[in-house]
């Protein structure tokens, strides 16, 4: 008899432990959020180079870091509930194209004298962008 109890909490334990792992969705909504996360830091990192602070390996660090995080998103988001799939979608591709548009401006004429200024300019841009774009995204 005891071996019976013992048997049944034992199963019960195993039912209930299993029950609170994460969905898929669940998942990816995470490893959403977190790369989310993560660009907000790359940007705040890019945001506090000054002109006199900026350079290239500084940038190409961050932006690295960005299209990884990008790409962690788009991964994730086949297992996204509809909703949050188009969510997800509309908003990285917002602030993808407002990458693409920054970096475009970059390269376009510019004096040496002055692209360190310019790309000041342009990091305080893609900030910009990203509090449109993404820091909506619901992650609580």
């Amino acid at each position: 008899m005891r071996t019976a109890l013992v048997v049944l909490v034992v199963a019960i334990l195993a039912l209930a432990l299993g029950a609170c792992g994460e969905s898929d969705e669940e998942k990816a909504m995470n490893a959403v959020c977190d790369a989310r996360d993560d660009i907000a830091k790359q940007v705040d990192e890019l945001k506090a180079l000054s002109p006199a602070t900026v350079t290239t390996d500084a940038v190409t660090q961050n932006l690295d870091a960005i299209r990884k995080d990008l790409n962690d998103m788009s991964d994730a988001r086949s297992d996204l509930s509809d909703d949050q799939r188009s969510e997800v979608e509309t908003a990285t591709k917002a602030f993808t194209d407002s990458i693409r548009t920054v970096a475009g401006d970059l390269g376009r004429s510019l004096s040496a004298s002055d692209a360190k200024t310019q790309v000041a300019n342009a990091l305080q841009e893609l900030e910009a962008s990203y509090k449109k774009t993404l820091e909506p995204l619901d992650c609580s």
